[in-house]
């Protein structure tokens, strides 16, 4: 009998072939402040998510993110973002968001989702 009991989600909780199948952006290709991962859905028994280092420039520690749901709006699952940092995330997905779920969905690869994703504007 399957427990009815809600998924406990850990921003951490990912397996070697997970993180290796990821897109891994840093912040001059997305015009956000921190490196994001983008992968497609594999296994997942959830909907689109990227992960977001919490920590600003190219670092990619995956032990130090926050994931962050696509759909139906963008929305913190786990983790925690400055209100800034959640902000301009939220913003980079909206402007993104196509490219993100055709990725997600294996509509299209790598090389496509790098030409495809658009840069977050500079703020003023």
């Amino acid at each position: 009998m399957k427990s009815r009991a809600p998924i406990r989600e850990n921003a951490n909780a990912m397996t070697s072939d997970e993180l290796f199948e990821m897109a891994n952006l840093y912040p001059r290709t997305t015009g956000l402040p921190m490196t994001v991962w983008v992968g497609p859905r594999g296994n997942a028994r959830h909907d689109v998510r990227i992960k977001v280092n919490m920590a600003h420039g190219n670092q990619m520690n995956i032990d130090n993110t926050a994931v962050v749901g696509v759909r139906p709006s963008p929305h913190l699952v786990a983790g925690q973002l400055s209100p800034n940092d959640q902000r301009a995330v939220f913003d980079w997905i909206a402007l993104n968001e196509a490219t993100i779920v055709a990725y997600w969905d294996g509509a299209i690869d790598t090389a496509e989702l790098i030409q495809m994703l658009k840069r977050l504007p500079p703020t003023r």
